[in-house]
């Protein structure tokens, strides 16, 4: 990866599968997307069979640690009806913690590098807003679209404006969470290179690649530190919009 930032980011093919004309073969992507689905559910039993232990163990320790993390969040963003929302925000920001994680180390794959990634976890946490204000206040939440005393002429220009404004929280949110990511890892990248064609080249640049080497271990601490905040975030939004579903706003 250091002739070019880029090919990290590639979807590679690594078994062929075709299943009623549809491709559905085994890439880096998602084999890292079960590999990190995989993990929550063995650290998940792990913790479940020392859950009865008097001193909770290090994993154990972890877990609820997010958990009630989570838990809090979810209740001060949302009120008291949070409590039903705490397994899917817990589900998608543990989700998107490990894929983080998993993705800073080297030879493997970022998945949440990909837009089309973060898109379809954004879409499903806007489908399950949507569904939540319409199961709160019925058909009724659509006329938020139209704002009162809107002159009847106006009322197309305020809905396409109203409607643009209830979708881009969906596009920011998968769009922060692909952006800081693969910005990141294309720096690394980009530093490591750096720091080899001083290296190779020997004779002075040898001793001044210590200089790139040095800054990219500081930048892999920042990054292990977006991967994490990156999760929370998006764990905390998710639980913004629904609170705003709840109370009836956008």
């Amino acid at each position: 990866v250091i002739v070019s930032p880029l090919e990290q980011f590639e979807v590679v093919e690594l078994v062929g599968i075709r299943l009623w004309g549809l491709d559905v073969s085994l890439t880096n992507a998602s084999i890292m997307m079960c590999v990190s689905a995989g993990l929550i559910v063995g650290l998940s039993m792990m913790v479940g069979r020392e859950g009865g232990k008097l001193i909770p163990g290090r994993w154990q320790s972890v877990m609820e640690g997010v958990y009630k993390m989570v838990v809090g969040m979810v209740y001060e963003s949302i009120g008291k009806e949070g409590g039903k929302y705490v397994g899917y925000v817990y589900t998608v920001m543990v989700l998107i913690l490990v894929m983080n994680v998993l993705g800073l180390i080297p030879y493997s794959y970022t998945v949440t590098s990909h837009l089309v990634v973060t898109l379809v976890l954004a879409i499903g946490v806007w489908v399950g807003k949507l569904v939540v204000g319409i199961k709160r206040h019925g058909w009724r939440l659509f006329g938020m679209f139209i704002p009162g005393g809107t002159p009847f002429g106006m009322v197309p220009f305020f809905v396409f404006v109203e409607v643009i404004g209830f979708v881009i929280p969906m596009i920011s949110l998968a769009v922060r969470l692909f952006a800081n990511m693969m910005a990141g890892h294309i720096l690394l990248k980009v530093l490591f290179g750096f720091a080899w064609s001083m290296m190779m080249a020997g004779g002075i640049l040898y001793v001044g690649h210590y200089v790139p080497l040095i800054v990219l271990y500081l930048l892999f601490g920042l990054e292990t530190a977006v991967a994490l905040i990156q999760a929370y975030v998006f764990g905390l939004l998710t639980c913004i919009y629904i609170g705003d579903m709840e109370s009836g706003g956008h």
